[in-house]
């Protein structure tokens, strides 16, 4: 007969994945470590100088210092100028975002439904131009948007007689929402991809078996199963649209300026350092609120999900 182990060794085999877990849990602070130096320095102290900067007062030789004040939070939404900054910066973000939307879902489903052939293509096609720069790219759209009839647009469609007269598209809010989509679509496309390729397709053939036409199928099915990707997708447009800073001055001009535009003349061209980071704090505080608002509603969507 084998001898059987004492209550001793039973309790030190017991105890032993105790010791290990504490190890293992000290290893881990010691790896993140780096990364959370790195954070704190680079990005939460000169967030938190951002912040303080916005309620301190600059007097007239450029000091910044004590007395702290709200009245830049108070000038920037009482002055009818920064309001329609701020209103101009939504609008334009929820425009590109929605419109991603609509665009992002076939897209994404031609890519991951199609042959292989067809889907790299795509895939390549939708990754390929973040290889180049935002300023190449806005530039490209500049070419292709000129307000006359040497811009490349106006010149096919004159040219097709769709029009006689040349399209005003330039230095509008139509032409940051097109640079702004064509900048900003793969982060779109890619999270609804990866939403798209985990529903299982035996759940949209039965339904096609049952009889429910395609709207109805992504209504009932696809949609409501890819609404984590549709989240992270807009979340991602959005916050990036509304903290874009070269897409509108080059295709924006001085008719379309949103909060980065603004920070950028407060702080380079007036050298106001508080009004400056006041701005910064309230788009920060926007994105906040929107990335905020989706992970909300993604919790909420799960806890549904479980509940019985």
């Amino acid at each position: 007969m084998m001898p059987v182990p004492s209550l001793d060794v039973a309790a030190g085999a017991v105890a032993q994945p105790k010791r290990s877990d504490a190890a293992f849990k000290l290893s881990v602070g010691f790896l993140a470590l780096p990364i959370a130096l790195f954070l704190t320095i680079f990005f939460f102290y000169p967030a938190v100088q951002i912040l303080m900067f916005s309620f301190m007062t600059q007097d007239s030789k450029g000091i910044t210092g004590l007395p702290l004040t709200f009245s830049h939070y108070t000038h920037f939404f009482t002055v009818d100028l920064y309001a329609r900054v701020f209103w101009n910066t939504l609008r334009i973000s929820l425009t590109t975002s929605v419109i991603a939307i609509l665009l992002g879902y076939p897209v994404a489903i031609v890519m991951l439904r199609s042959n292989p052939f067809v889907a790299r293509t795509i895939t390549m096609i939708i990754i390929a131009p973040l290889i180049v720069s935002v300023v190449v790219r806005s530039y490209g759209w500049q070419l292709v948007l000129a307000n006359g009839p040497a811009g490349v647009l106006n010149w096919i469609l004159m040219g097709l007689g769709i029009t006689s007269t040349p399209l005003t598209l330039l230095y509008s809010e139509t032409a940051v929402v097109i640079g702004s989509l064509h900048v900003f679509f793969p982060m779109m496309v890619l999270p609804l991809a990866s939403a798209l390729g985990k529903i299982d397709r035996n759940l949209e053939d039965a339904a096609r078996t049952l009889g429910a036409p395609w709207w109805r199928v992504f209504g009932r099915i696809t949609f409501p199963l890819s609404i984590p990707g549709l989240i992270a997708g807009f979340t991602l447009v959005f916050s990036l649209t509304a903290g874009s800073f070269v897409t509108p001055v080059i295709l924006g001009g001085t008719s379309v300026i949103m909060l980065g535009n603004l920070i950028e003349q407060q702080i380079f061209v007036v050298y106001d350092w508080p009004f400056g980071a006041t701005i910064a704090v309230v788009l920060v505080g926007v994105v906040i609120a929107i990335n905020a608002l989706s992970t909300r509603l993604l919790q909420a969507r799960k806890l549904r999900r479980v509940a019985p």
